[in-house]
C-alpha cells in the first residue's frame, strides 16, 4: 500500500512538471534580451536538483501534496526556460558579424531545403561549409536563406538561371544581411520565423555580368528527403496543366504551401478551409490508420511464409509500430509542421498505451504531447497553428461528441436500423457535431490570431473535410506512384474550388473584426469552450457573456478635435494611416514587391482590418510603384472609399491644390499639384515625383505634412508661396533622398519630428546622411522605419513617437543600425520576405 501511494505521488509530480515546462517555455519567449548562457544552465541545474529532491521526499510520504505539486511545476518551469534559453543563446552566438553585411563573400555549401521558385527567381536555404572574403576565411551562420534573382525568363515563362536542386554542392558569391522584417501591429514576425528555422542571415546570389558564375561542385547526395520532395513537386507541376490545382496538390503531398496562389489562400480563409490545404492532423491520422491496417494484414500473411515472425513480433505490435513509423515518414516528407508533429506524437502515445493495455486521462496525453512538441521546437508556441491544433483537439476530447453519437445511433422508433445505415448515419452525425463544436469553439481564437472567422466555414467543411481527406489527398498520394491519379486529383480540386467560390459569394461569408487585447480574447476563447461543453445549458449560455465583449470590442480612437498618424513599415515605400474621431484616411498604399506580391495585400489591408479601420478616403501621391503598388488591393477591399491621386483620368478623382474638408474638427488640405500641372487629357505635365499630392492635416495647435516624393524645387516654391505654413510632424519627402528635404522647406515648416519610411539597407541609401545632417542641425528629432517599425504619433501627445519595434521587442530581433535619432524609442520585427531588389 505504501509503494502504491509513493508511486502515485511520483506520477503526480511528473504530471505537475509538464504544465510547468510549458509555462517556462512561454516565459522565456517573452524575454526582450537574452541572459548569458550560464544563467540558463543554472536554471537547468536547479530544476534537476529540485525535481530529484521532490521525488526523494515524495517517495517517503508524509508531505503536503499541494506544496509538492507546486514545487514540481516550478521545477518544470525552470527546466523549460533553461533549456530554451540555452538553445537561444547558442543560436545568438552564431549571428552574422555586422561588418560582413553588404560585402561580396564567396561561400561553399549545400542546398539544405527544397528550392522555392517565384516570379523573378528562386529562394533556398544553404548549409554553409566554408566562406572567404578576398581569400581570407570568415565566419558565417551555419544556415543562410538566399535568393537568386533571374535576369530573364525561359520560353515556358519560368525564371532563367541554374537548376537549383536540394542536396547539391555549390560555390557562390553572395551578399548578406542580418535577418530583418517589417514591424507592424498584428503583423507577421518574419524574424521569429527565420530564428525558429535556424537561419542566421539572408541575402542573394550575385549574378551580375562582372560576378563569378555560380559553380556546381557535386551532384545530389545530402538531404535526400528534400531532394525527393523537390522531385515530386516538379512532377506534379509538369503533369497538372492547371497551376492552381497543381499548387494545392503540391501543398498536400510535399507540404509546399508557397505553391498555392494568394487568391486561393484568400478563398480558403474566407470559407474556413485553409487548415485542409496543408498536411493537417486529420490527414496524418487517416494515413496512420490506413498504414496500421495494411501492415497488420501483410504481417498476418507473413505467417504462411515465416511463422516465427509472428511469434517474435505479434500482429498488434507490428501493425501499431509500423503504422506510426509510416505516419511519421509521411509527416516528415510533407514538411513536418506543428499539426503533423502533434498528431504523430499523439498517435505514438495512444498506440503505445493500447499495446501496453493502459489508459491515461486525455489531459495527460494532451499535455505530454504539447511538452514534446515544445521540446522539439520551443518557438512553435508562437505559431497560430500550434494553438489552433492543440485547442481543437482539447475541445474535441473535452466534449467527446462521438460518445453521444454512439448512444443516439441506436434503433429508432423500435425498428432496428441496418448496420451499414446506422454506421453511415452515426458517422454523418458525428462529423456534423464535431465540426459544429470546433467551429464555435475556435471562432474567438481565430479572431485573436487573424481578426476574422468564416460564417460559411461549417457548411464548407462538411463537404471539404471528407472530400479533401478521402478523395483529393489519397489520389494525390497515389499519384506519386501512378501520375495519372494526379489528373483525377486535379479535377477533384477544381470541383472543390467551384463549391468554395460559390460559398464565398454569400453575404458576409467571412466576418472581419478588430483583433482584441489578449485578456479579452482569452475570455472569449473560454466563452466559446463553455458553449460547446456537455454541461447544463444555463452554464453553457454563460459563455455568451464572455463572447459578447470580444465581438463588440473596438479600438480606442482619437477624441473629437484630435488625430493620430501611423507610418506603416512597408519596406522601401510609403503608406500612412491618418485617423480622426470618426474617419480615417490612407496616404499611399505601399510598394510592389514582385509581380505577384505588394504591400497592399501583405501589409496595408491586413493591418487596417486588424485595427478595425475602413478608410473613408485614399490619397495616392503619385504613380511610382513604391507609393501606388498596393492600390489594387486597397481599392478591391474598400471600393466605397473616396479616391484621390495625381494620375487619375477622372477629374473628380484627382488631388488638386485648394481641395479642403474637415472631419471632427481636423482640417485636411491639398496643397499640390495645381490645376495648371495637368494637361487637357488629364496627364501630368511634370515628372512623376514633382506631381506628388501634398496633403496637410491638422488643427490650430498641431499639423502634419505629407508630400510623397516631391522634389526640392517644388518644395521651395511651396515654402515661398506659403511662408506661414508650419508642421509638427513631417513625413520625410522621397524617403529622405538628397533630391528632397530642401533647407527652404525645413526652415519654413520647422517640424519637431520627421518620420522616414525606407527599406532596410536599401540600395538607394535612404535616408541620405546629408539630409539627416540637415535634420540634426535644426534640432529635429527623427525616426526611420527600418529601426522604428511602424511609427505612431498623436496630436494630443505631440512630443512622443511610439515605435512598434520597441513595443514588440523580443530577443530574436536584432538592434537597429540605420538611424541614430534624438531620444528614439526603437525596436525590431519583420519585413516582406523579398524587400527591394538587389543592386548589382
Amino acid at each position: 500500500m505504501r509503494t502504491q501511494r509513493a508511486g502515485l505521488s511520483m506520477a503526480g509530480l511528473v504530471l505537475a512538471w509538464l504544465p510547468g515546462w510549458v509555462l517556462g517555455v512561454a516565459w522565456q519567449l517573452q524575454q526582450v534580451a537574452l541572459w548569458p548562457w550560464q544563467g540558463y544552465a543554472a536554471l537547468l541545474l536547479a530544476s534537476g536538483l529540485l525535481m530529484a529532491g521532490l521525488l526523494w521526499r515524495g517517495s517517503r510520504g508524509g508531505h503536503r501534496a499541494a506544496w509538492l505539486l507546486v514545487l514540481a511545476m516550478a521545477a518544470g518551469a525552470w527546466a523549460g526556460a533553461g533549456l530554451t534559453g540555452v538553445r537561444a543563446a547558442h543560436l545568438a552566438s552564431q549571428a552574422l558579424d555586422p561588418a560582413l553585411q553588404g560585402l561580396d563573400i564567396e561561400v561553399t555549401g549545400r542546398i539544405h531545403s527544397m528550392p522555392r521558385r517565384h516570379a523573378d527567381g528562386v529562394r533556398f536555404e544553404l548549409a554553409v561549409e566554408s566562406a572567404t572574403r578576398h581569400g581570407r576565411p570568415v565566419s558565417l551562420p551555419p544556415l543562410l536563406q538566399l535568393a537568386w534573382y533571374s535576369r530573364g525568363v525561359t520560353d515556358d515563362g519560368s525564371a532563367r538561371g541554374p537548376d537549383w536542386r536540394a542536396g547539391e554542392h555549390w560555390r557562390l558569391t553572395v551578399r548578406l544581411s542580418a535577418p530583418h522584417g517589417n514591424a507592424n501591429p498584428h503583423g507577421f514576425d518574419r524574424e521569429r520565423w527565420l530564428w525558429e528555422n535556424g537561419i542566421g542571415a539572408t541575402g542573394y546570389v550575385r549574378n551580375g555580368p562582372r560576378d563569378a558564375i555560380p559553380q556546381r561542385l557535386a551532384g545530389q547526395g545530402w538531404y535526400p528527403l528534400e531532394a525527393m520532395r523537390q522531385t515530386v513537386g516538379e512532377r506534379i507541376a509538369g503533369r497538372v496543366d492547371d497551376p492552381r490545382s497543381a499548387g494545392v496538390l503540391a501543398a498536400l503531398v510535399v507540404g509546399d504551401q508557397s505553391a498555392i496562389e494568394r487568391s486561393d489562400w484568400d478563398l480558403f480563409r474566407t470559407t474556413g478551409v485553409a487548415h485542409l490545404m496543408s498536411i493537417s492532423g486529420l490527414h496524418v491520422t487517416m494515413f496512420a490508420w490506413l498504414a496500421i491496417w495494411l501492415v497488420g494484414g501483410l504481417w498476418r500473411r507473413l505467417a504462411f511464409v515465416w511463422p516465427q515472425a509472428l511469434l517474435a513480433v505479434p500482429v498488434p505490435w507490428a501493425a501499431g509500430l509500423g503504422g506510426v513509423a509510416l505516419a511519421a515518414a509521411y509527416a516528415l516528407f510533407s514538411g513536418w509542421g506543428v499539426p503533423s508533429q502533434r498528431t504523430v506524437l499523439m498517435l505514438a502515445v495512444v498506440v503505445g498505451l493500447r499495446l501496453l493495455a493502459r489508459q491515461w486521462p486525455w489531459p495527460v496525453v494532451w499535455l505530454l504531447v504539447m511538452a514534446a512538441v515544445l521540446l522539439l521546437d520551443p518557438w512553435a508556441l508562437l505559431q497560430p497553428g500550434f494553438w489552433l491544433s492543440f485547442v481543437a483537439v482539447a475541445i474535441l476530447f473535452a466534449t467527446d461528441p462521438g460518445r453521444r453519437i454512439r448512444h443516439e445511433s441506436a434503433p429508432f422508433d423500435g425498428h432496428e436500423v441496418p448496420t451499414r445505415t446506422r454506421r453511415i448515419m452515426a458517422a454523418a452525425l458525428g462529423m456534423l457535431r464535431e465540426q459544429s463544436v470546433v467551429t464555435v469553439a475556435l471562432a474567438p481564437l481565430s479572431l485573436l490570431l487573424f481578426g476574422q472567422f468564416s460564417l460559411v466555414g461549417l457548411v464548407a467543411n462538411l463537404v471539404a473535410i471528407p472530400w479533401v481527406t478521402l478523395v483529393i489527398t489519397p489520389l494525390a498520394m497515389l499519384g506519386v506512384a501512378v501520375p495519372a491519379f494526379w489528373d483525377l486529383a486535379a479535377l477533384a480540386v477544381q470541383g472543390l474550388g467551384g463549391w468554395l467560390a460559390w460559398l464565398a459569394q454569400w453575404p458576409s461569408a467571412a466576418v472581419f473584426r478588430p483583433i482584441p487585447p489578449l485578456p479579452l480574447a482569452l475570455a472569449g476563447v473560454l466563452g466559446g469552450a463553455l458553449l460547446v461543453m456537455r454541461w447544463p445549458w444555463a452554464t453553457r449560455l454563460a459563455g455568451l457573456v464572455l463572447l459578447w465583449p470580444v465581438l463588440s470590442w473596438q479600438p480606442a480612437r482619437p477624441v473629437a478635435g484630435e488625430f493620430d498618424v501611423m507610418a506603416l513599415d512597408v519596406g522601401q515605400g510609403s503608406a500612412v494611416l491618418v485617423r480622426t474621431a470618426g474617419h480615417s484616411l490612407l496616404y499611399d498604399t505601399g510598394p510592389r514587391y514582385s509581380p505577384t506580391s505588394d504591400a497592399g495585400q501583405r501589409v496595408v489591408v491586413p493591418l487596417l482590418r486588424a485595427l478595425g479601420e475602413r478608410p473613408d478616403a485614399v490619397v495616392v501621391s503619385h504613380r511610382d510603384s513604391d507609393h501606388a503598388g498596393g492600390s489594387a488591393a486597397v481599392q478591391t477591399e474598400w471600393p466605397e472609399a473616396r479616391w484621390l491621386s495625381s494620375f487619375d483620368a477622372d477629374p473628380a478623382r484627382r488631388c488638386i491644390a485648394g481641395q479642403r474638408w474637415t472631419w471632427e474638427g481636423v482640417d485636411f488640405e491639398i496643397l499640390h499639384p495645381s490645376p495648371e500641372d495637368f494637361g487637357p487629357d488629364g496627364a501630368g505635365r511634370l515628372p512623376s515625383n514633382a506631381m506628388s499630392c501634398v496633403l496637410r492635416v491638422g488643427h490650430a495647435r498641431q499639423s502634419v505634412w505629407l508630400s510623397g516624393d516631391l522634389d526640392a524645387d517644388r518644395e521651395t516654391r511651396l515654402a515661398l508661396a506659403r511662408p506661414d505654413l508650419r508642421a509638427t510632424l513631417l513625413l520625410a519627402p522621397h524617403h529622405g533622398s538628397l533630391t528632397s528635404s530642401s533647407p527652404a522647406l525645413l526652415n519654413t515648416l520647422a517640424p519637431a519630428w520627421v518620420l522616414v519610411q525606407a527599406g532596410y539597407r536599401n540600395r538607394f541609401n535612404h535616408p541620405a546622411p546629408t539630409v539627416l545632417a540637415r535634420y540634426r542641425e535644426r534640432g529635429m528629432r527623427w525616426v526611420a522605419t527600418p529601426d522604428c517599425g511602424a511609427a505612431t504619433w498623436r496630436s494630443d501627445v505631440p512630443g512622443t513617437v511610439v515605435c512598434q519595434r520597441e513595443a514588440a521587442r523580443r530577443y530574436w530581433h536584432h538592434g537597429g543600425e540605420a538611424s541614430q535619432p534624438a531620444d528614439p524609442v526603437l525596436a525590431l520585427v519583420p519585413e516582406d520576405d523579398r524587400g527591394s531588389a538587389p543592386a548589382h
